[in-house]
């Protein structure tokens, strides 16, 4: 049906909000079911770069499932890159980076820290309250990796800021030992 008023719109004038509206829930379609290659056939089909970025920036709002906004953060950075505002920019990076962290989780844990995929810094101090150090260890190693030579509103500085925090909070005993006096 999407393909059919795709062809409908080539034929006849379809006001631009409709058309961006037919694309986007194309693109959420092929989204959901998984189907990341025909997604990026329909985003290269589209030859109107503000009619492409306004349908992958509503559907990256729409707060999909991991693997999909990994695809349009991903797609956006790539493509609209020197169109996008600093702060949006910031925004769609974290994500990715943030996705990119959750993919290093054991699969059946993601769940649990999806909702932080925009916020990193956040997940990773998730990660250090539920004292998950393996996969902390992971999670760092990777984000060093990522942010190499990248602005998105945090540094490694920022990371090894909370980790040495944490760590400090760690050895940190609330009370004093006593000697055994013999």
């Amino acid at each position: 049906d999407y393909e059919l008023c795709e062809e409908w719109g080539r034929l006849y004038p379809v006001p631009r909000e409709d058309l961006i509206n037919l694309h986007r829930e194309h693109l959420l379609h092929l989204l959901e079911m998984g189907d990341m290659e025909k997604a990026q056939q329909l985003l290269q089909r589209i030859k109107d770069p503000g009619v492409c970025l306004a349908i992958s920036e509503q559907s990256l709002d729409q707060h999909l499932n991991l693997a999909a906004s990994h695809f349009l953060a991903d797609y956006l950075t790539a493509h609209f890159y020197a169109s996008l505002t600093t702060a949006r920019r910031n925004e769609i990076q974290a994500l990715y980076i943030g996705s990119k962290v959750l993919l290093t989780l054991p699969e059946l844990s993601r769940v649990n820290y999806f909702h932080l995929s925009s916020r990193p810094l956040l997940m990773l101090e998730q990660l250090l309250m539920n004292m998950k150090v393996d996969w902390v260890a992971v999670a760092v190693q990777t984000l060093h990796q990522l942010l190499a030579g990248q602005e998105i509103g945090f540094t490694v500085e920022d990371i090894d800021n909370l980790l040495s925090k944490y760590a400090e909070k760690a050895l940190n005993f609330p009370f004093t030992l006593k000697e055994k006096r013999s």
